[in-house]
């Protein structure tokens, strides 16, 4: 009887953090929907500093209730503000430029680059990081995947929308900001003990510090309200900013980082499907081929296609630990 009740027990838990998991993946995939949403009646800076604030209250109250420790001292603050302005505030207002151009299932295509845009900055600065055969791989994979996204070769996007290459300039520009930032935190914070909903919760806090001092100006525009922009803004701050990074902890707990960074695999699926069927957007069959790709390029560059000759080494608890703490 004991064993049945554990095992529904653990049945449950696993059904929860499943939820958790494929709730990350619809509301990230649907940001780019209510961005689009957002940018009609708001200036680019609005949408951020509506995002932002609505993310920060949330997790404020997350770390009230849950009776959580602020960091202290100016140089931790310091990093955390520097990862507010490049994980939220750069990244926020060039995709939310974008969406003004841009297709929203488009973007959410360019945002599934993230995992490569970080190996490839990770390559670049962090002096333990080497290039292998694997990384080779999937960057080269990856840049094709891009390419084809991108499709150079078709003039007539050129012709009837002049923003389009500038716009995807802008999505990879973005996903270099969170690798940017994936980066930093990896390096700086590392030292530091705090849980990812601590660093989460300050580094938003911060970058609707620094969006709020730069609205005046960069986004003062008239505003539009409509309850379908402020829904947008609402849902899109309060739990894509907020509760979503909260699920997305709790996968990384249960399941491991390695595992919970899947969820890059199925945004993209989320934000075309919702654009096509709420915005009534028309996604070209290289989008569709070029996303594909990049995935394929994840799963090379992760080490995941590899075929395996041997069984797998188990690696110590506190590497596992310290790779579950690493922001995805």
């Amino acid at each position: 009887m004991e064993i049945t009740r554990r095992s529904v027990s653990l049945d449950r838990g696993g059904v929860a953090i499943g939820a958790q998991f494929l709730g990350a993946a619809a509301v990230w995939g649907a940001s780019f929907l209510f961005i689009k949403v957002a940018v009609d009646g708001l200036s680019t800076a609005q949408v951020v500093l509506g995002r932002l604030f609505c993310g920060a209250v949330v997790l404020a109250l997350i770390m009230l209730v849950t009776r959580r420790r602020w960091p202290r001292g100016i140089r931790v603050w310091s990093h955390l503000t520097a990862i507010g302005a490049i994980m939220c505030v750069a990244p926020f207002l060039l995709f939310s430029w974008a969406a003004q151009y841009l297709p929203s299932g488009l973007s959410s295509i360019y945002n599934a680059t993230t995992p490569i845009a970080t190996m490839l900055v990770a390559l670049a600065i962090l002096p333990d990081e080497r290039l292998t055969k694997i990384k080779m791989t999937g960057l080269f994979v990856a840049a094709g995947g891009v390419i084809v996204v991108a499709a150079p070769w078709d003039t007539i996007a050129d012709t009837t929308n002049g923003m389009f290459f500038w716009a995807q300039l802008a999505c990879l520009g973005g996903t270099t900001c969170y690798g940017l930032g994936f980066t930093y935190t990896r390096r700086f914070l590392r030292k530091y003990d705090y849980d990812a909903i601590t660093v989460s919760a300050s580094q938003i806090g911060a970058g609707a510090v620094i969006i709020l001092l730069l609205t005046p100006f960069i986004g003062m525009s008239p505003v539009s309200l409509t309850p379908g922009i402020v829904v947008s803004v609402v849902v899109l701050g309060g739990i894509g900013t907020g509760i979503a990074y909260v699920w997305y902890t709790n996968v990384i707990n249960a399941w491991g980082a390695t595992n919970a960074s899947t969820v890059t695999y199925l945004t993209p699926i989320t934000g075309i499907i919702l654009g096509t069927l709420i915005l009534g957007e028309t996604i070209i069959w290289n989008q569709i081929v070029g996303g594909i790709i990049i995935i394929i390029a994840i799963l090379v560059g992760q080490g995941r296609l590899r075929p395996t000759h041997h069984s797998p080494v188990t690696r110590p608890h506190t590497q596992a630990a310290e790779e579950a703490r690493t922001p995805s």
